[in-house]
């Protein structure tokens, strides 16, 4: 006679697996009908592969008893579970909601749930408890699925170095994906370094729609290109890579028409070693907090793109007011985090960062806007005259 199993929990979620990509994870927990004993199994599949198949979920119990949970078993349940949750909040009608399901119930001759339509369902059922708890969900947008070679965009540039290259597909299609489910669910969503055109008029049509989508660009990909690659190497392998002059391009318009409404930096230290291995094995990111501003102030206020006020509300407010912080302003009795800088004054990046890192493709240019002081919590932590950061 076989084990009999009561499921009571089916959880999924989007995590990174060791490698840094994208893996769905599904938790069931179980009760043995003959024990009453509660026991927690997981399995994670590649969210990017488009074949990614799992036959069951291994549980075990108290007694150290193995037992594999059939998917369509799970299949029935998860239905269940999810219809009760999206349609108990009024989110989603009955027809959209049955148009989930028979993505998820879609099964291969074997009966195995397929990768993409557990992360279909499991994303909705995401941005639709964020809405409920009104919170804000950001997206690195990467399918590896169509990924190369990570750092570096496809095109002319790779193709010179033979190293396959990240296309600007793998973003867009991502991004197209979370706009729309944004769309129907209702939820808050931020496109985090947006780095492709087709990616910037997604975001400007789904705000059009009328979804609440915001989108943050960084200062690598409003200020480079993809050319960059030949005189940095590594220093200039970022992931999502910098792409051609019409995606900058179209990243600094967006930047000017409030597409999109938030700078950030993506700030990511490496060791010299590290960034000294060939671009292959090399690992993705730059430092990028120290030269923010003043890549703004160059390539953005004095060309006449952004007025100060729009670059600085960009890079304080804005983001504080998506991810309901009580930041970014100047107000008695407020937070005194204030930056002072000298906007016209010019300056060289060098290797000297206050980062324990130098990670930069930046170092050797010359750039306006010089940060004399910055003010953390009433505190002096950096000062440009004996170019300290406090401890």
């Amino acid at each position: 006679m076989g084990l009999m199993i009561k499921i009571i929990e089916i959880h999924g979620r989007e995590i990174l697996d060791s490698r840094g990509n994208p893996t769905v994870e599904v938790e069931v927990t179980a009760q043995t009908e003959t024990t009453g004993k509660k026991t927690t199994g997981r399995e994670s599949v590649p969210s990017g592969a488009s074949t990614g198949r799992f036959e069951a979920i291994e549980l075990r119990d108290g007694d150290d008893n193995y037992f594999g949970l059939g998917v369509k078993k799970v299949v029935e349940h998860v239905n269940t579970k999810i219809r009760e949750a999206l349609l108990g909040q009024n989110v989603l009608n009955q027809a959209m909601l049955d148009r989930i399901m028979v993505e998820l119930d879609g099964t291969d001759n074997k009966g195995s749930l397929g990768a993409n339509a557990i992360l279909g369902v499991s994303l909705a059922c995401a941005k639709t408890a964020a809405k409920a708890l009104d919170m804000p969900l950001s997206f690195h947008e990467e399918n590896p699925a169509f990924i190369e070679q990570q750092g570096i965009n496809k095109g002319a540039i790779s193709d010179k170095l033979g190293l396959g290259g990240a296309p600007a597909l793998s973003e867009y299609i991502m991004v197209a994906r979370d706009c729309m489910l944004a769309l129907e669910t209702g939820a808050t969503i931020c496109i985090q370094h947006i780095s492709s055109a087709v990616s910037v008029e997604l975001v400007r049509t789904a705000k059009r729609l009328g979804a609440d989508v915001h989108a943050e660009a960084t200062p690598q990909h409003f200020s480079l290109t993809e050319d960059i690659v030949l005189e940095k190497g590594t220093l200039a392998r970022v992931n999502p890579p910098i792409r051609t002059e019409e995606d900058r391009q179209a990243i600094i318009k967006a930047l000017a028409d409030g597409t999109i409404d938030i700078i950030a930096t993506d700030h990511a230290p490496h060791s010299r070693e590290e960034k000294a291995k060939e671009f292959k094995a090399a690992p993705s990111g730059m430092i990028g907090l120290e030269t923010s501003l003043a890549l703004g102030v160059t390539n953005l206020v004095k060309t006449g793109k952004l007025t100060m006020k729009e670059l600085l509300s960009k890079m304080t407010i804005n983001p504080a007011k998506l991810y309901k912080m009580d930041k970014g302003y100047i107000k008695e009795g407020g937070a005194a985090d204030i930056v002072i800088y000298a906007p016209d004054e010019k300056w060289v990046v060098s290797e000297n960062f206050a980062s324990k890192a130098a990670n930069s493709p930046f170092i050797g240019d010359e750039l306006y806007g010089k940060i004399k002081y910055t003010i953390c919590n009433g505190n002096v932590v950096y000062s440009d005259a004996n170019k300290k950061v406090a401890e």
